[in-house]
C-alpha cells in the first residue's frame, strides 16, 4: 500500500512537472523589438553631393526633430560602397517602436511643418526637385529581434 501511495505521489508530481518542461522548451528564443524602415535610394551620376547636402540639412533636421519628439528612436545613412549594376547607392534607415495612429500622423505633420517652417506645397515642390536625380528603388519594413533571455 505504501508503494502504491508513493507511486501515486510520484505520478502526480510528474504530471505537474512535465507540462512546465514542455512549455519551457516551447518558448520562442527571440522577442520583437523596434521596427526599421529602410528606403533604397538611387542617385543619378553627378548628384551625390547635391543629395548629401539635402541629407545633411533638411533630412537631418527632420530626423533629429522626430527623435526629440520621441516619434522615432534613431536613424542612419548607409552607403552601398560596392554597388553592383541596379543596386541602390544609399539606404536610409529609420527606427521606431510603434506605428502612429491617423490622428497622431496628422498632429505630427502639423508640428513638423511648423518646426521646419514649410507648407505642404513647399515640401511637395522640394520633393519634386529631388525627383530629378533621386529615385526610390524600394522600401522595406524590418523588425529587429532581441534574445528572449
Amino acid at each position: 500500500m505504501k508503494n502504491l501511495a508513493l507511486s501515486a505521489l510520484a505520478a502526480a508530481t510528474l504530471s505537474f512537472a512535465v507540462p512546465q518542461v514542455a512549455t519551457a522548451q516551447d518558448q520562442w528564443p527571440l522577442e520583437p523589438a523596434e521596427y526599421g524602415e529602410v528606403s533604397a535610394i538611387h542617385i543619378d551620376d553627378g548628384y551625390g553631393l547635391t543629395y548629401a547636402n539635402h541629407l545633411a540639412t533638411i533630412w537631418r533636421a527632420s530626423q533629429d526633430y522626430a527623435v526629440e519628439q520621441g516619434w522615432i528612436t534613431g536613424y542612419e545613412i548607409l552607403v552601398n560602397s560596392h554597388a553592383c549594376e541596379g543596386e541602390p547607392d544609399i539606404y536610409l534607415l529609420t527606427r521606431f517602436t510603434a506605428f502612429e495612429t491617423p490622428e497622431e500622423g496628422e498632429e505630427r505633420g502639423r508640428k513638423f511643418r511648423e518646426e521646419m517652417g514649410r507648407t505642404i506645397a513647399q515640401m511637395q515642390e522640394e520633393s519634386a526637385g529631388r525627383a530629378e536625380y533621386r529615385h526610390l528603388g524600394s522600401e522595406m519594413l524590418l523588425r529587429r529581434m532581441v534574445w528572449a533571455d
